[in-house]
């Protein structure tokens, strides 16, 4: 059984990548920004449906048109899989959104694309405030060693976000917890 009429935002935020612990956790502040200055950026993409808060992400190398789009269709799919039927996406002004390609994605999709009005996060508020949650509970809250090590613990941070992290705009209800699914699936999606 779907939830109907779905609505989801997205964002994208900027990281950095990260070549060994920082100055910030060693206390080392001599040769270690030089050391990995130039290193790059890496770009956490995410998508949230806006009645439950369920939130899908992925750490991507740009943010391309191109990335956008097929982003969208992963996106599309991992929704469907949770119960959610998506009608409507807003996302904001960056490039990747504004492009042909992507309008073309969520035609194909059969969603519509709205955009937030520009330098007003607030309304994408909800992409806002977690891409902060992620901040403070994920990404800033381990000393990772490496970009990849921060990379393969985000399915494990995204999947206590969904399951098991109560959201005070909820009733201290879980993401999870506001979505239909069907027993057999619950099952097989909690592992």
């Amino acid at each position: 059984m779907s939830r109907r009429g779905g609505s989801i935002v997205g964002a994208v935020s900027q990281l950095g990548r990260i070549g060994a612990v920082g100055h910030r956790i060693t206390g080392r502040r001599t040769g270690v920004i030089n050391r990995h200055r130039g290193i790059g950026w890496e770009f956490l993409h995410v998508c949230i449906d806006d009645a439950s808060r369920l939130a899908y992400t992925e750490i991507l190398a740009d943010e391309r048109k191109e990335t956008a789009g097929a982003l969208l269709g992963r996106a599309l799919g991992w929704f469907a899989r949770h119960g959610v039927t998506v009608e409507r996406i807003m996302t904001d002004n960056g490039n990747c959104y504004r492009s042909h390609l992507f309008r073309q994605a969520c035609a194909a999709a059969g969603i519509r694309h709205l955009r937030t009005k520009p330098y007003t996060s607030r309304t994408n508020g909800k992409a806002e405030r977690f891409i902060q949650t992620a901040l403070r509970e994920w990404v800033y809250a381990t000393a990772y060693h490496n970009s990849d090590q921060q990379t393969a613990d985000m399915p494990h941070w995204l999947h206590r976000y969904n399951w098991h992290r109560p959201h005070a705009g909820l009733k201290a209800q879980t993401p999870i917890s506001r979505v239909c699914l069907a027993e057999p699936n619950l099952m097989r999606l909690h592992s």
